[in-house]
């Protein structure tokens, strides 16, 4: 399926528009801060602006979701400038490379190959990766493909999303609830213990279990997570606003008047 025609030259208008502005901002009459960015510089940048849109996406409305978008396009497509100025590549054979590389992980849409199922499917979609970097001449293995700067929650989950293409999990979801028990009460043991070594590797071994009982059940834990965090604010918003309303001091409240707006506050929610 492609998109209509006149889609197609507004689409390409409007990326015509950006870079002829970004040949502006790095030309010399241009922006000072721009003429100084490199590659590098700009990667801090760009994890910022993608968070902002994984926030845009999760929460904001789809004017939010259009702004951050933009800007994280607008970054990549500096990035790009930056290396077709220093001779390394175009924006066009980026596109062209990444076209190629979709369409040869989706034999089953491009080709005659037949899948049954998500499981075949994503099996495909790993072999053909493995596939590409044995061509790159990378390092052979499962997590070959695997970024290393992942966030922590994320990187587990996709570590056990792999793994378990090999069948190395466990036999059942009742055998994953029995592993986060078990690391649950080795974390319990090391709390005991005073060591702090013991606590940090104990509380590691049983978030890595939860993430995996998580994604049995369809669950990512770095969603669920901050769905948490935002409930979390929300509801401490919501105490700090009741407090202020009647005149308190939220600080100054003892834990038993805290407790109590934080309940009230999840009543309000239900109703």
């Amino acid at each position: 399926m492609t998109l209509p025609e006149d889609k197609n030259a507004e689409n390409g208008r409007a990326l015509a528009g950006v870079t002829d502005m970004l040949e502006k901002l790095l030309g010399p009459e241009g922006c000072p801060w721009d003429r100084e960015q490199t590659v590098e510089s700009l990667c801090a940048y760009a994890l910022e602006e993608m968070y902002e849109l994984v926030d845009a996406v999760r929460n904001g409305s789809p004017e939010e979701q259009r702004e951050e978008m933009g800007d994280v396009l607008f970054i990549l497509l500096f990035m790009s400038r930056l290396q077709d100025r220093r001779g390394r590549f175009t924006l066009a054979e980026v596109l062209e490379e990444n076209r190629a590389k979709m369409i040869g992980r989706h034999p089953h849409v491009f080709g005659n190959l037949r899948v049954e199922g998500r499981e075949e499917l994503f099996s495909v979609w790993e072999k053909v990766k493995r596939a590409e970097k044995a061509r790159k001449d990378s390092p052979p293995g499962l997590f070959a493909s695997l970024p290393a700067a992942l966030p922590a929650l994320l990187k587990a989950y996709r570590i056990h999303s792999k793994s378990a293409q090999y069948n190395f999990t466990w036999d059942t979801d009742e055998d994953a609830e029995m592993q986060v028990e078990a690391e649950w009460l080795e974390l319990i043991d090391a709390c005991r213990s005073g060591d702090p070594e013991a606590l940090e590797h104990e509380l590691g071994d049983l978030l890595f279990s939860i993430v995996e009982l998580g994604r049995r059940r369809g669950v990512k834990a770095e969603t669920a997570l901050d769905k948490a965090n935002t409930r979390f604010l929300r509801r401490f918003s919501g105490m700090e606003s009741l407090a202020a309303g009647r005149g308190l001091d939220f600080a100054s409240l003892s834990q038993a008047e805290k407790d109590a707006l934080w309940e009230e506050i999840k009543r309000e929610e239900t109703r």
